[in-house]
């Protein structure tokens, strides 16, 4: 939406709701949502709907979808039609849409990750309950806003760490946590991913009829259209992205999080090829440092991708992703679907420890009770949030030519001041969080 008048509008309109119901608390703010039973359906909006977005939308589709949204006509065509019995209002610009649908009780968030943050608070800011993409944010900066937003509404959210809710997890955090191989001092993870590269595209071709150009941009600046960074490139570029640690350090440093109670990172480094202002590399290896927490001592961390991915980590053959615990009596190699101990021989009669952490009702479910109930969820935004600094915290590093000192409390990087432009972003007009 590009008309000021427009932009305007709906910021007068979304400030003075969020006046209107600032400091009266999460039951009169989510009164809609808390309201009904659990056999009841929440009024959701899809803001983003094909590609990885389709499985979000499939997600929640026994609710009430109300609106979907995306800027690809043809995309919100097919997801319209797929859900027809929904009978959903449809929408380009979410701005719009949540300007205009006022009984709300949720927003499922899909799309690319710079409009993450603005799609979120401002559905946030209005009492609505939130489940957004991986990874939570394009920024630091925006990371923590979120984090504060969704503590101080008090609103049911959950980060699109779909793994997360998986069995194996729970048996490798178990297994980590009690002892198995000793104490954790090093962990390293690694994708086989390569999200990098490209050059800027200098043609200008027109913008096919079906793509809301200027809406996709958001709060990007200004550029041509190019076929370069749509359906799936953008994760390549910075404006857009965050390269292969972006799109899947989330997903991996989950397990990692989740084992040992890591929050922010001390010190970041990293090593790849000489920066690039506008794409990400295609390899990348980050060395992380953490200090010491209730489960584990001071660890060290190292994350590599794409043209950096290892074959073997400490002499262990290993497949193309997965995390490797290194501890004080063995090691432990864990993937989505399963773990192993090594040296294997000292661990033949080994048995797993009690299950302890239930197992998920699901990852979507977790976050339509808790929209509905009140009750937890496991990659809620005080968890998925920090995940995501730490993740984005690694292409920080790289792209200031690192290592950085991490200042967690006043999100300041303190040895690197050229560091913390890449904390934060530019907006454009009307896209600001």
């Amino acid at each position: 939406m590009s008309n000021p008048k427009m932009n305007r509008r709906f910021f007068l309109k979304t400030s003075a709701t969020a006046a209107a119901i600032a400091g009266t608390g999460f039951h009169r703010l989510a009164s809609a949502a808390e309201s009904k039973s659990p056999n009841e359906l929440l009024d959701v909006a899809c803001i983003g709907v094909q590609n990885r977005a389709s499985a979000n939308v499939s997600g929640v589709s026994g609710q009430n979808i109300v609106a979907m949204c995306d800027i690809d006509d043809k995309y919100l065509d097919q997801a319209l039609q797929q859900y027809a019995s929904q009978k959903s209002n449809r929408y380009n610009d979410f701005r719009v849409l949540l300007d205009k649908e006022k009984s709300l009780d949720a927003v499922v968030v899909s799309t690319p990750d710079h409009t993450h943050a603005p799609a979120s608070m401002w559905a946030m800011q209005l009492g609505k309950h939130c489940y957004c993409e991986k990874p939570l944010t394009h920024t630091v900066h925006e990371a923590r806003e979120m984090t504060k937003l969704a503590a101080k509404k008090k609103l049911a959210t959950q980060m699109g760490t779909q793994i997360h809710a998986g069995n194996n997890y729970r048996r490798v955090v178990e297994a980590v946590q009690s002892g198995a191989v000793g104490d954790i001092t090093k962990v390293d993870v690694w994708v086989g991913k390569g999200w990098g590269g490209g050059k800027l595209p200098t043609d200008k071709p027109p913008v096919p009829k079906n793509i809301h150009w200027d809406v996709w941009l958001g709060p990007a600046a200004e550029r041509p259209y190019s076929p370069v960074y749509l359906p799936a490139n953008w994760r390549r570029w910075w404006d857009f992205g965050g390269g292969t640690l972006g799109d899947m350090g989330c997903h991996y440093i989950d397990l990692v999080f989740w084992a040992l109670k890591l929050k922010y990172p001390s010190t970041v480094s990293a090593e790849g090829a000489e920066p690039d202002p506008y794409t990400a590399p295609l390899g990348l290896t980050v060395n992380y440092k953490f200090p010491k927490t209730d489960v584990a001592p001071a660890i060290e961390m190292t994350w590599r991708d794409g043209t950096h991915t290892p074959s073997e980590v400490a002499g262990i053959k290993v497949p193309g992703s997965g995390v490797m615990f290194h501890g004080t009596k063995g090691k432990m190699f864990a993937d989505y679907g399963g773990f192993k101990l090594y040296p294997e021989n000292k661990f033949a009669d080994w048995k797993a420890p009690e299950e302890t952490i239930p197992n998920s009702i699901g990852h979507y479910e977790e976050w339509i009770k808790a929209c509905k109930e009140g009750t937890p969820t496991t990659c809620n935004f005080s968890y998925s949030g920090p995940l995501t600094e730490t993740v984005l915290l690694g292409n920080v590093a790289y792209r200031s030519g690192g290592p950085i000192e991490w200042d967690a409390e006043n999100l300041k990087v303190t040895n690197n001041e050229a560091a913390n432009q890449f904390i934060e972003r530019k907006y454009r007009e009307g896209w600001r969080i």
